[in-house]
């Protein structure tokens, strides 16, 4: 069976829609690239906020490790109050 030029001319694209074709390609490649872009743009920003969400869990542990070391202190001073008291109390009953 021949092929007639008419029939390979049909079948096949011309220059301009090949041209049209890379065109819309490239494109597509470089929304892609914007995409891909994005994406370690919006990784590194979450990786950023994670960081300082650490940060601040961080601090506020520190701050709540002071406060209980400061009522600890604040137990330990009530208490040896106390004691001095009972002994100033048994002083004067005796």
């Amino acid at each position: 069976m021949e092929t007639t030029s008419k029939q390979l001319e049909s079948s096949s694209m011309n220059h301009e829609e090949e041209e049209e074709m890379q065109h819309d390609i490239s494109k597509l490649q470089d929304q892609v690239q914007q995409i891909l872009i994005s994406q370690k743009v919006t990784e590194a920003k979450i990786n950023g906020l994670k960081k300082g969400v650490e940060a601040k869990i961080n601090g506020v542990e520190a701050t709540m490790i002071g406060v209980k070391v400061n009522v600890d202190g604040m137990e330990a001073k009530m208490d040896g109050m106390e004691a001095k008291m009972n002994g100033m109390m048994l002083r004067w009953m005796v």
